[in-house]
């Protein structure tokens, strides 16, 4: 490459636009005062695609922060919740108990204990919806998971797809970038068509990604091959759920819950509208290993009293 040609690729891939990256977020409920809190936990989890750090304060959401997850497990961890320590300006020390989540939950150096996501995302779906959750659809980067839960947030079944990264967060990414259309944006647009497509045949990322390519080159236009590709996950996931049984208080965590036109889909394939939350849906594994970690907290508190006592 000459020396003129050099700066040139290097200034086109600097202006690229990364269509697939999602708003990062955060967040802290600026009515709660931490300091006079009781118990502080924390709950992190490092997904394959994002990473959140979740505070919980006497029990209840006090901040949050979501990101995208880098390269190394550990960084991530401590990146996320250096972000939402900064908002409200808490140090690591301040917090009583921290339990890990996620894929990476064994990485994060400041956990007192790490549970599996599958438990936490379960935990976090009661807090955030209810009681009356009982089968929760974790769309997440790389996988799905079924759970089916009791009143309590405790999984009482679960089935897992994660053999392909068809019918999750990744796969919507590589749609994103190949449209050349905003993420965020994929959803809507999929409901900007004349006759609802059916969905790409192909389960598996790459081949959906040359059908579409096919699709376009056939006079489908970006909304119409968006379509079908939103419905091919809602079909996938659906699948999946079938496997496992749908009951009421049908609850979806994980970023594609974001993304209307993968959720109204799924919704109409199983005749079961997905409970509403103003919580955001990404943080439901952190959230539930904050609330884990607040739990252990009271019972080594009541263990303390009751041996004060003896």
């Amino acid at each position: 490459m000459n020396a003129i040609a050099a700066p040139v690729a290097a200034e086109t891939l600097a202006n690229k636009k990364e269509f697939w990256r999602w708003q990062e977020n955060v967040w802290v409920d600026e009515t709660k005062d931490w300091k006079t809190a009781k118990i502080i936990t924390c709950g992190i989890d490092v997904g394959s695609v994002s990473s959140q750090a979740v505070l919980v304060v006497d029990g209840e959401l006090y901040g949050f922060n979501s990101m995208r997850t880098g390269n190394n497990s550990p960084d991530s961890a401590t990146n996320a919740l250096a972000g939402v320590m900064e908002k409200c300006g808490m140090k690591l020390e301040d917090i009583h108990y921290v339990v890990g989540t996620g894929y990476g939950r064994v990485n994060v150096p400041f956990a007192h204990k790490a549970i599996t996501e599958i438990a936490c995302h379960a935990r976090g779906a009661n807090y955030m919806g209810g009681n009356g959750v009982r089968t929760i659809l974790d769309m997440g980067g790389q996988d799905c998971k079924a759970i089916h839960c009791d009143e309590k947030g405790k999984v009482t079944n679960f089935l897992m797809n994660d053999k392909c990264a068809a019918g999750t967060g990744r796969g919507m990414e590589v749609i994103a970038d190949l449209m050349q259309i905003p993420i965020a944006e994929l959803g809507p647009r999929s409901f900007d068509v004349d006759v609802e497509p059916e969905a790409v045949s192909s389960v598996c990322v790459v081949f959906a990604k040359s059908e579409a390519l096919g699709l376009l080159k056939a006079g489908y236009t970006k909304n119409k091959v968006i379509a079908a590709y939103c419905q091919a996950m809602a079909e996938r996931v659906v699948s999946l759920l079938e496997r496992i049984g749908v009951e009421e208080g049908f609850f979806i965590t994980g970023g594609i819950a974001k993304n209307p036109g993968v959720v109204k889909r799924i919704e109409k394939l199983l005749g079961i509208k997905a409970m509403e939350t103003k919580v955001d849906s990404q943080i439901a594994g952190a959230l539930g290993a904050a609330l884990f970690g607040y739990t252990l907290m009271q019972k080594q508190g009541a263990a303390a009293a009751a041996k004060a006592a003896a």
